[in-house]
């Protein structure tokens, strides 16, 4: 499984390896070793023109996903992009008491689960089976649970 992370300028520097693994660790853990994700981190003004553009939301958001599906010479499945927002997720993970790496992780797993189907705005019970999902993948993260999906 290939993972890239790339960082617009952000006038900090948010380390990326620990990204990258920990999004190879949620891809291996919901069964996905034969895909291909792109993520990057992008601060509030350049996802508010990604939300106006592509869901007529003008205004900024922590994470938007954009599936692609296609398949690659390698066999390998393109997943898609996903697009974290670094000055929302300090701002929400301050408001939450969590740390930046902890409110990265919960928008990463809430973006990888968007790349594979999973919508919490098309009903309430889509909304509850994604947050089960999101909080068996953060268990199995830490070790906690064994994740069955």
């Amino acid at each position: 499984m290939a993972v890239d992370v790339t960082c617009e300028k952000l006038g900090k520097k948010i380390p990326l390896r620990p990204l990258k693994e920990k999004a190879r660790r949620i891809l291996k853990l919901l069964d996905q070793s034969r895909v291909e994700l792109s993520l990057v981190l992008v601060g509030n003004q350049k996802i508010q023109e990604f939300n106006a553009r592509y869901r007529n939301k003008n205004e900024p958001t922590d994470v938007l996903s954009f599936p692609s599906g296609e398949r690659l010479p390698t066999g390998a499945r393109l997943l898609g992009d996903v697009l974290i927002s670094v000055e929302q997720a300090e701002v929400q993970a301050k408001r939450r008491r969590k740390s930046l790496d902890e409110e990265m992780e919960s928008l990463l797993i809430h973006g990888i689960l968007h790349l594979l189907g999973y919508d919490h705005e098309r009903s309430k019970e889509e909304a509850r089976i994604m947050r089960r999902m999101e909080r068996k993948i953060r268990q199995a993260l830490c070790g906690r649970k064994i994740l069955g999906v």
